[in-house]
């Protein structure tokens, strides 16, 4: 077993003669001595095998090949024998598949036999559904299909695969076209005077746009001012998407032409507020410019709808188009309900998994909610994705039957673009609360002005509010950090305002955005900011929360505070739901902890698919997740109960082969792990985490 790097072997010797005190204070878990790995013995001779570090071999940078070549490559591969027609792979009738030689896809069912690995062991995750597998000849367990011939629904009288909030492909070539309409956020806009100035802009930019030739076209790359570190593995390829059940087999990317957004980055300064960033609600999109020269703008003041526009950052269309039909509002918004009136959302004692990026996927979720999670949120998506119609950002919206208590949390850097994307995902999705990131510190987030960059911006963070929360009946909140740069909070100041604004519930993550993760979270400072905080405005306190002690310590200390979001400490050990409700340290053994995986893996496959590509995809956000997980030691391995989260661990054997493997944080052990699981890992298999996650105080661990 690889457990164990030479620092940390080296280290075993202080470790051992330390007391716990000294190790405490150092940051370092007192694990019991008689379970430390002693410092490995070498002899001289030993030694002199021992490789030199500096001789390592060169890295070879990798190629960077342009996106019109990996576009290319990908429908190469789509073609191979390897890429059965997902119809003809359901059904087994080369006949059936509606596209005959224009698909993409594969039609060779014997090739595709003959190189498809071999069937792992268990049972097809979709066995017990109410109908047949939908991956057929490409499920990796095609094998258990012959057991049982007749379906049996689950217990629940629900399918197995029950999610909702798919991305409609209508709505998709809508937004891919530019034809989506948003009366509803138009008007929000107008009633707060951003519009009109959207609208005086808009004449002199579309004249200036007319010279050049039509603008600054982008194909939704890091250029439109969207964020290029998505939260899915999926996000890397447009190829890659979870779901392969559409019928036309699409790949979830845009159509070549016509489908190409234009952008924007001017900004508009209001003087009155000292060059904070009011109306900065242009949207980075550019919109169409209408046909009509001069003054072609005109607003229809009935508050139904406002179309003929030619304005800079609304997402309309002057004229339906053959074959597609304009969204309309179905309401009246002059019946808008006031902030007050809305359906209200309650986090108060509920344990609520934070959004995690990457990790905190469906299947992860689902892991949470069977062991007490309450409230489930998912990952980040970003706005500007979001209303470009990228499939593999709308995945991230997925929830599932489980989900009760739900919401989605969405990035964005200007009112505009967070008001219509709130507005479509109220008319698409079906989520309890909306919460708007206002904290996150990746810098590829905070340069485009989202993020943690709103701190700065306190207008701006008013007009995304308000806007948002003036848009759709659907709760809205909020998540932020203390403050931008270390030492200058400013949270406690807007408290007061961000109810009056229309947000339910504000989120505190006790560090700022220059610390990261690099010092335990200021709790003293979120009580600070719940204490000031108006009755109506729940407050939810995040931070190193890591056990049923910690939270009861902060219920105890600040009783204003609604509840407590639990983040790493539910990557590291998720039943710590169970413990916090229960009231207990559970001294977990390896094999509890292994049923948990198992668990994932068939909430894994059910969401990203049997076949071989959602095979590697669950093994992927498993060992990303297992990238966390070696941090827990048990509680039965401590001399102080409980582990504190920024303890790091020494190394150590466990009470067992299995413990000692999860102990370990090489990524070669996780592979090993994921193999028990998931069977044998294709050849030339790497795996390096994404997040850095094993690091404790680095400030990339963002």
């Amino acid at each position: 077993m690889d457990g164990g790097d030479n620092d940390s072997r080296q280290g075993s010797t202080l470790v051992i003669h330390q007391t716990t005190e000294q190790l405490i204070a150092r940051c370092i878990a007192p694990v019991k001595k008689d379970f430390l790995r002693p410092p490995p013995v070498r002899t001289s001779s030993q030694n002199d095998d021992i490789p030199i570090p500096n001789d390592k071999p060169p890295v070879l940078a990798k190629e960077k090949k342009s996106k019109r070549q990996l576009k290319r490559e990908r429908r190469q591969d789509q073609k191979s024998t390897r890429n059965l027609c997902p119809e003809i792979s359901k059904s087994g009738d080369v006949n059936s598949c509606r596209y005959k030689d224009k698909c993409r896809f594969s039609h060779d069912i014997e090739a595709f036999k003959a190189q498809k690995l071999a069937d792992l062991e268990g049972e097809c995750p979709f066995l017990k559904s109410e109908g047949p597998c939908p991956y057929g000849l490409s499920c990796r367990f095609l094998n258990t299909h012959e057991e049982s011939t007749v379906s049996i629904p689950s217990s629940n009288g629900l399918k197995i695969r029950s999610e909702v909030n798919g991305f409609s492909k209508d709505v998709q070539k809508l937004l891919w076209k530019n034809n989506m309409t948003f009366p509803k956020a138009d008007a929000k806009l107008k009633s707060l005077g951003l519009f009109k100035m959207l609208q005086g802009q808009s004449k002199s930019k579309v004249n200036d746009m007319e010279n050049k030739d039509g603008g600054d076209k982008c194909d939704q790359s890091e250029d439109n001012g969207s964020c290029a570190v998505t939260s899915d593995l999926e996000n890397k390829d447009d190829d890659d998407k979870c779901h392969q059940s559409d019928d036309d087999g699409s790949c979830g990317v845009p159509p070549e032409s016509g489908s190409k957004l234009e952008c924007s980055e001017e900004v508009i300064k209001d003087d009155d507020n000292n060059g904070e960033l009011e109306s900065d609600v242009l949207c980075p999109q550019k919109r169409r410019k209408t046909a009509e020269s001069g003054d072609g703008e005109k607003i229809e003041n009935e508050g139904v709808s406002v179309t003929d526009q030619n304005v800079d950052g609304s997402c309309i269309r002057s004229e339906p188009e053959a074959g597609t039909e304009a969204i309309t509002p179905e309401t009246d918004l002059s019946l808008k309900l006031h902030s007050r009136e809305k359906k209200l959302i309650d986090f108060r004692e509920k344990l609520y998994l934070a959004p995690l990026t990457t990790v905190g996927n469906l299947p992860f979720r689902r892991v949470c909610k069977v062991l007490g999670a309450d409230v489930t949120c998912g990952e980040m998506a970003m706005c500007t994705n979001l209303l470009q119609g990228q499939a593999s950002e709308w995945a991230l919206l997925r929830r599932h039957s489980s989900e009760d208590l739900f919401g989605v949390q969405i990035c964005g850097s200007y009112p505009d673009t967070v008001a219509r994307t709130v507005e479509l995902i109220e008319k698409e999705c079906t989520v309890d609360f909306i919460d708007i990131n206002m904290g996150c510190p990746i810098d590829i987030v905070v340069n485009k002005g989202a993020g943690s960059a709103l701190l700065t911006k306190p207008m701006r963070m008013k007009s995304v509010v308000e806007v948002a929360s003036g848009t759709v009946d659907i709760p809205i909140t909020i998540k932020v950090r203390t403050a931008y740069f270390e030492g200058k909070n400013r949270i406690d100041s807007l408290i007061a305002d961000i109810s009056s604004w229309g947000a339910s519930a504000v989120t505190i993550h006790g560090r700022s955005r220059q610390q990261r993760y690099s010092k335990l979270a200021d709790w003293d400072y979120v009580y600070q900011c719940t204490k000031k905080a108006p009755n109506n405005l729940q407050v939810v306190g995040n931070g190193d929360v890591f056990s049923f002690v910690d939270w009861n310590i902060h219920k105890t200390q600040c009783p204003e505070l609604a509840t407590c979001m639990i983040a790493r400490g539910a990557l590291i050990k998720p039943w710590i739901f169970t413990e916090i409700k229960e009231q207990r340290h559970w001294d977990i053994s390896s094999g509890e902890r292994l049923n948990i995986l198992k668990d994932f893996v068939h909430f894994g496959l059910q969401h990203w698919g049997s076949d071989t590509k959602g095979v590697e995809t669950t093994r992927r956000f498993l060992l990303e997740w297992l990238s966390y997980t070696c941090r827990y030691i048990p509680v039965g391995l401590l001399d102080v109960v409980p582990q504190r989260i920024n303890w790091r661990p020494p190394s150590y054997y466990g009470r067992d082969d299995l413990e000692t493997l999860m102990a370990s944080d090489s990524a070669a052990d996780w592979v090993r792990l994921s193999e028990m699981v998931l069977g044998k890992v294709p050849d030339g298999f790497t795996f390096a985490p994404k997040h850095k996650s094993n690091a404790y105080d680095r400030a990339e661990n963002g």
